[in-house]
């Protein structure tokens, strides 16, 4: 009997370091035949990865999976006109290229990270051809638009929600990655499409890395890790931990690693306000970011207060707790909730710089107990809810019913 046979729908897809890769690989050794639709890698650099060519279409391989890469758009950075193009291009050419080879798949996996666009791809085979369909939601449209600027006029409500609409009801059934975007897509689904709670899980770490040194002197570590984009709110983290009193400055450090399209401006938000100890460490390998984690007293999720990101959690707060490190949550919502409930650390609303420097001061005074709690309490969660087997186990069995 032949194998079933799954196409995955990403925008983005090893050597970019996104979830996707580990279900791919793992529904893979669970005997699927697996191929992925994606772009040329880009992320989050803009550039194109080393020794790839950015054609129009290709195929490659990563470890026995088929992978159909379509061009890719450079230097989004920067550009908000680059970075629409982006978008709009994954979903033209990746929509020829899976109206092309998507009539051969069983089944097809869409992993909405970024723009609706790039679902679209993955839709149009249940449109034409009648497949099976499962999207994992990790982003809300059309609220994540206005989340990022544009302006709510008539005519653009009513393109969006023409889109989301049309997406939607051309998909089978839906996983989402936060309980809270379950109320934000009914309204645009029929009352019989299931919809479950599978958030990301929690990554495994070599744990056998030697930890790193961020200073000679012993302080109180503070580490933020991932994107440093426009939502992730460092603007206030920064300016509330440059406000700390000088007893308090001396004793901590705030460690920014990561890259993204606002390092150059907090970088220089740094330097005009002569802040002390905040160290910009630059983008890291996923693979040694243990070291940096473990030598971290507390780990900072940040981001901005819009509505939208109030039913976000970032795939980075599972990635925390799997670290065993306590959390400093400088966001509302879903995320705020998760470490409040299970007594994972200290919380601050985002808008509030004065909240935010005293949450800072709670964690430098915390007693090793209060510690020994937080870092329990987080081992637990990764047994539990936030179990990668689990997830993926349930991802599949959803995209079969």
């Amino acid at each position: 009997m032949k194998n079933k046979k799954i196409l995955i729908v990403t925008e983005y897809f090893y050597p970019e370091e996104f979830k996707i890769n580990d279900i791919a690989l793992e529904w893979k050794n669970k005997g699927y035949d697996v191929d992925i639709l994606t772009s040329v890698p880009t992320y989050p650099q803009g550039k194109i990865y080393k020794n790839y060519k950015n054609k129009f279409y290709q195929k490659d391989n990563y470890n026995g999976i088929n992978i159909y890469r379509v061009k890719a758009v450079t230097g989004y950075r920067h550009s908000i006109f680059k970075k629409i193009l982006k978008y709009f291009t994954f979903m033209i050419l990746g929509s020829l290229i899976s109206l092309r080879v998507g009539r051969k798949h069983d089944y097809v996996f869409g992993f909405d990270v970024g723009a609706l666009t790039g679902m679209l791809p993955a839709v149009l085979l249940k449109k034409f051809y009648n497949k099976k369909v499962t999207l994992w939601i990790q982003d809300v449209w059309p609220d994540s638009i206005y989340a990022y600027g544009f302006k709510k006029t008539k005519f653009l409500e009513i393109i969006l929600d023409g889109f989301v609409k049309f997406i939607y009801r051309n998909t089978s059934n839906f996983a989402v990655s936060g309980k809270g975007f379950v109320d934000k897509i009914k309204p645009y689904i029929e009352n019989n499409k299931e919809v479950v709670y599978l958030p990301n899980w929690a990554d495994k770490f070599n744990k056998e890395l030697e930890a790193f040194i961020f200073s000679e002197d012993k302080k109180i570590h503070f580490t933020f890790a991932g994107n440093v984009g426009k939502v992730q709110n460092l603007d206030n983290v920064i300016k509330a931990f440059g406000n700390l009193a000088d007893k308090y400055i001396e004793k901590a450090q705030l460690n920014i690693i990561g890259d993204g399209s606002q390092l150059e401006s907090l970088k220089n938000l740094v330097d005009k306000n002569s802040y002390k100890n905040i160290i910009f460490w630059g983008r890291k390998s996923r693979d040694e970011m243990y070291r940096y984690f473990s030598a971290s007293d507390f780990l900072i999720v940040s981001l901005i207060d819009k509505p939208i990101f109030s039913l976000t959690v970032p795939a980075k707060v599972q990635t925390y707790i799997a670290a065993n490190k306590p959390i400093l949550a400088i966001i509302n919502g879903d995320a705020a909730d998760i470490i409040k409930d299970n007594n994972l650390g200290y919380y601050a609303k985002p808008e509030d710089i004065f909240e935010i420097t005293e949450a800072f001061i709670k964690c430098i005074k915390a007693d090793e107990k209060e510690i020994k709690e937080f870092t329990k309490n987080c081992e637990n969660l990764t047994e539990s809810i936030f179990n990668k087997d689990n997830i993926i186990n349930s991802l599949l069995e959803l995209l079969k019913r």
